[in-house]
């Protein structure tokens, strides 16, 4: 402090400073949610801590807040002191005077150092905020894959129990259909009859088929398929999906690029699998897809960080996108956009398995001007 403040200037600034540490160290100890509030507060209680409150302008900036903002700083003359969370600068805290009726000789040294302290007290209130986020984050983490975990092992045991029945059903509805085709065996009189029968037991047999291929999603969604990886050139099971899908391309008026950096690309992978991926991201697209758009579809090679080669390979439509809020939910089981009946929401839940259980990675971004691009890495080990 100045030489000329007096001995009771001096109390009175001292009592200020401690009054408003006390108060702001209470400020943030009662936080209960709402930090715009809390930096309100304690923004009116440091004015009042300055030689000059009447004319003192306290701004606190952070990554979420900015109070009082001061948009013409060079009207003004400052003290200052960064926030700091974890070794990062993440905003500041100042006290301003208005520069046409102080100085900055007219900041006090002890408030510069009462400055810093508070400072420091916010610093840590953010960090333990920002740990606590953390640690909620991760619990809501754990907690969501032990009920995956749970769900996995359920459909595991659903998907078992489905198969008996399916195949029974299948296999008689398929004897129907050999036994009620050759409808000249029959008198005429029960033919039309006969041919009802053959056109129910071929509903009976689609529909179960639809709903075996369901069962081999949960199974492949409950990680029951075993994983039986080999080195494979990719190229040729891209374009057989694409020829099978080909009526469906047609269909839906949609066409299709086949982009290769080499065709002799290759990568170790379960060959039933990486179709299984291909199919599901290939019918994805095309439900997207507005007709006369174009899916491309493009496969080449690039080294990862850890030096190590990998398959890269990915689709594009130009559907209408998915939403922020949606790409988080994406990958979840039984989640879907499709209407009710149409889906049952384990197809891209499927790919995110195949894909980690072969320590690859798979990313959703947007596509220019509008659709989707998935994204699919797949590290390429030595034998």
């Amino acid at each position: 402090m100045p030489l000329e403040f007096g001995l009771e200037e001096r109390l009175k600034e001292r009592i200020k400073e401690l009054t408003c540490l006390y108060q702001v160290s209470s400020i943030l100890r009662a936080f209960h949610g709402d930090q715009k509030q809390v930096f309100q507060a304690i923004c009116e209680v440091m004015k009042e801590a300055w030689k000059h409150p009447e004319k003192a302008v306290v701004e606190l900036k952070t990554a979420q807040e900015h109070i009082h903002a001061i948009s013409t700083t060079s009207n003004f003359v400052f003290q200052s002191s960064p926030l700091v969370v974890m070794e990062n600068e993440v905003g500041f805290i100042r006290v301003a005077y208005p520069k046409n009726q102080l100085k900055a000789s007219d900041f006090l040294e002890e408030e510069q150092k009462l400055l810093e302290k508070v400072s420091f007290e916010i610093s840590n209130f953010l960090e333990r905020e920002a740990r606590k986020e953390k640690e909620e984050l991760l619990k809501r983490s754990a907690e969501r894959n032990d009920r995956l975990s749970i769900l996995g092992e359920i459909t595991a045991g659903i998907a078992h129990e489905l198969n008996t029945p399916l195949g029974n059903i299948l296999g008689f509805a398929e004897l129907i259909v050999n036994e009620t085709s050759q409808t000249h065996q029959f008198p005429s009189s029960v033919q039309p009859l006969v041919k009802n029968i053959e056109n129910d037991a071929q509903k009976i047999i689609k529909s179960a088929v639809f709903s075996r291929e369901v069962v081999k999603k949960l199974m492949f969604f409950a990680c029951e398929m075993p994983q039986q990886a080999k080195e494979i050139e990719i190229y040729p099971v891209v374009e057989q999906a694409l020829t099978l899908l080909g009526q469906r391309f047609k269909q839906a008026k949609v066409s299709y690029d086949l982009k290769c950096a080499s065709k002799n690309i290759k990568a170790k992978v379960d060959p039933i699998q990486f179709s299984q991926v291909i199919f599901n991201l290939l019918i994805n697209a095309l439900y997207a897809s507005p007709e006369n758009s174009n899916i491309e579809i493009s496969l080449s090679e690039e080294v990862s960080e850890a030096q190590q080669k990998q398959l890269v390979l990915q689709v594009k439509d130009e559907g209408e996108g998915i939403s922020e809020e949606l790409k988080p939910k994406i990958f979840q089981p039984f989640f879907s956009t499709k209407p009710a009946g149409e889906s049952t929401g384990l197809g891209l839940s499927v790919v995110h398995g195949i894909v980690k259980a072969h320590q690859g990675e798979i990313t959703c971004e947007d596509n220019h001007p509008k659709g989707t691009i998935f994204t699919l890495k797949f590290p390429n080990f030595e034998e």
